[in-house]
């Protein structure tokens, strides 16, 4: 740590933060053991900041921002500006004075801020706003040279260039230019021309060599119209030598009469595919093929093509085609088959030899490399001005930043939002602020499950469903008795936008002390519902049984039981020592309180709640006081170094309860009020009176 900075540090969430507030304090972070820093590493999307920045930030493109990264922003940035507390003020506007100009990369930047000027019209401006770089955004797009070693056809003035420009972005691929349109790059150029230069030498080799091409120009065409039948004549001449061989195959082969009656039915076509798989011609021992005459249909096409560009360029005007004239052709092609194969740039080839031989011999290489020199002579420039724009926006963000990132002085001030905060939940009454944006429900509800904090996971939609987005929202204050999956309330996030939003999941914990005091009382009082409508259900079950049964004559089909006295005497009394058991124990609770000095009752009462209640109570603050921000967080991306507690008083304020406003007026009377009964209250003190009754023949007033 620097002995020569005097860091203050302030308590929140209870751990100690480092207080910033100057630029001197920026720029001495450098020296502050990471060990200090709240978070190491932040997500560059997904929090509300402004992405621009954050990818400016993030220098090496991984999505994350790390403190190593935002040590580098402040570095940069201190550098450029003449005093660091400008980093603090959070203002977009940069005024030129402010920029040190005593190191090159300052006088340049100086300099491109004054040319983004001057090309907005604004010579005598004092000073450049982030809203006047988007303008200078697109003039930098526009520019026919900016500086990213890119040329598009567009931007050549010579048509013959151009013309090699969109003949390179044609055959050897394109990439992508700042202004969005495509072009070529130093590597892309040196590859099309190395590609070029091997395909025309391939092809010389070819020209120079009789074997290869044995009709020159016209080879090319020539082989294409045979490797169309090669192996449909192949398959003819050894059908016709198995026919030599043994001369029952040849009618087989040549397929039956029932192959042809398979066909009779069906409506044919020289391009049906079952015509094409018959033999090209009848079979027979020796046979040559004719070319004219009785040959399959499906193939006619194609031995008119054979015929046209392979046999009578060699062979003259022919009839039929023997075996051993068939093999000589197909060996007389077997070297211009090897040559195609060894071809080393189809994709050129394409071009055709003539335009190839063009493209190398005009010097197009030279001059399209000038291009990519002369764009490439513009980085610095364009860097410069694209620097303009990130000096502005560190001037205006890193503050905040540091604020969110080195200390969460943002949250746990209350004077603002933090920018893991997407917004407010408002469900069941109650208004959330501590809402995080969450990616995947299930892996973030698992991992932040050890946060402590009752998540309520919700699924967001607007516009009709055509935008959605999951949060996690923070319930820490009031009770979790209405909390269920399915209910829906509204979220507002950060730009005021509404939400419809879905429970989707909940991470039960602990939310008050108050819901712990009066969880006991509501778990039996839920238990002694459920018990006595499933009585109720089972009775009235029974009863509906009986009248069916009585109604359909069932019950006269049986014998009934006969009435077992000893069983229901075992039965009655088991419920009479049940019932003295229960009537026992509230004699002696009844009776231990009304022995107590009028003023002690109270204080019994009390006792006994908080003998029931201390228990769940002692748990739940146990629980409360570990509440931990760092798993919410980390399950979203983040990288939290510290104990980021929330403590009970600090969680209560995340959570808003309902309140009235101050100096609002309230009418108690309510008309649609249920009905107060007189019956049970006359009850409780019947019951009341009996126990002091028993109580006192018990000789408990003695």
């Amino acid at each position: 740590m620097d002995t020569t900075h005097t860091w203050k540090f302030f308590r929140a969430g209870g751990f100690d933060q480092v207080q910033l507030d100057s630029g001197a304090d920026l720029l001495a972070l450098k020296d502050l053991n990471q060990k200090l820093w709240v978070a190491l590493s932040c997500p560059v999307h997904g929090i509300e900041f402004d992405d621009r920045t954050l990818e400016m930030v993030d220098t090496d493109g991984d999505g994350q921002v790390r403190a190593n990264e935002v040590l580098a922003a402040i570095s940069w940035a201190g550098a450029l500006l003449k005093d660091a507390d400008l980093l603090t003020k959070g203002t977009d506007q940069l005024l030129l004075a402010d920029i040190d100009d005593a190191g090159a990369e300052g006088r340049q930047v100086l300099a491109s801020a004054r040319l983004i000027l001057n090309t907005l019209g604004k010579r005598d401006a004092s000073h450049i706003s982030l809203a006047e770089m988007t303008d200078i955004n697109k003039f930098v797009a526009d520019l026919q040279f900016n500086g990213d070693g890119v040329i598009c056809a567009q931007q050549v003035d010579d048509p013959t260039v151009r013309a090699t420009v969109e003949d390179i972005v044609k055959t050897a691929g394109s990439v992508a230019d700042v202004s969005g349109d495509t072009g070529i790059n130093q590597e892309i150029g040196d590859k099309f021309f190395a590609d070029a230069a091997a395909y025309a030498e391939w092809f010389g080799r070819g020209e120079t060599d009789a074997g290869i091409l044995p009709l020159g120009t016209d080879s090319d065409a020539a082989a294409l119209a045979l490797q169309a039948v090669r192996d449909k004549i192949d398959d003819y001449f050894i059908r016709c030598q198995m026919a030599a061989y043994d001369e029952r195959a040849a009618l087989p082969l040549s397929r039956s009469a029932e192959d042809y009656q398979q066909l009779a039915a069906k409506c044919l076509s020289a391009q049906n595919e079952e015509v094409a798989a018959f033999p090209l011609a009848t079979i027979a021992a020796g046979k040559p093929l004719a070319l004219h005459t009785a040959v399959n249909p499906a193939w006619q096409d194609k031995i008119d093509a054979l015929c046209q560009f392979v046999l009578q360029p060699l062979l003259g005007e022919r009839q039929n085609l023997t075996f051993d004239e068939w093999k000589e052709l197909c060996t007389r092609f077997d070297a211009f088959a090897d040559w195609q194969k060894a071809n080393p740039a189809p994709q050129v080839g394409e071009l055709g030899i003539a335009r190839v031989r063009e493209i190398l011999s005009a010097g197009q290489q030279a001059r399209i490399d000038a291009l990519i020199a002369q764009d490439k002579a513009l980085a610095p420039e364009i860097e410069a001005i694209h620097s303009v724009e990130r000096l502005i926006r560190y001037q205006r963000d890193l503050f905040k930043l540091v604020n969110n990132f080195v200390s969460f002085r943002e949250f746990y001030s209350g004077k603002g939002k933090a920018v893991f905060q997407v917004g407010t939940l408002y469900l069941d009454g109650r208004s959330c602020e501590l809402c995080v944006k969450v990616n995947d429900v299930s892996a973030h509800a698992t991992f932040a499950n050890s946060s402590g904090v009752c998540l309520i996971y919700c699924e967001l939609v607007r516009q009709g469903g055509s935008e959605k987005m999951n949060i996690a929202a923070a319930f820490t204050a009031g009770d979790a008795d209405f909390l269920a999956v399915g209910r829906h309330g509204i979220f507002y996030d950060r730009k005021g936008q509404d939400w419809n939003a879905t429970i989707v999941r909940i991470n039960d914990h602990p939310i008050s002390i108050r819901q712990a005091f009066w969880s006991p009382y509501k778990k039996l009082s839920k238990t002694i519902a459920e018990q006595l409508q499933k009585f109720a259900a089972s009775k009235a079950g029974k009863v509906q049984d009986g009248m069916t049964k009585a109604v359909t004559g069932a019950a006269d089909s049986a014998p009934k039981p006969a009435f077992d006295v000893a069983k229901f005497a075992g039965i009655f009394a088991a419920i009479g020592l049940a019932i003295g058991a229960i009537g026992g124990i509230l004699a002696s609770v009844v009776g231990g309180i009304l022995s107590l000095e009028f003023w002690q009752i109270p204080l019994a009462v009390i006792g006994l709640m908080l003998a029931v209640s201390l228990p769940s109570m002692a748990l739940a603050w146990f629980k409360l006081k570990k509440r931990n921000l760092g798993p919410i967080l980390d399950a979203c991306g983040w990288a939290i170094n510290a104990r980021a507690l929330i403590n009970i008083p600090f969680g209560t304020s995340l959570t808003g309860l309902p309140k009235l406003p101050e100096g609002a007026q309230r009418a108690l009377f309510d008309p649609y009020a249920e009905k107060r009964h007189v019956w049970p209250y006359l009850l409780g003190l019947l019951v009341l009176m009996a126990a002091l009754v028993w109580a006192w023949y018990a000789g408990y007033f003695e």
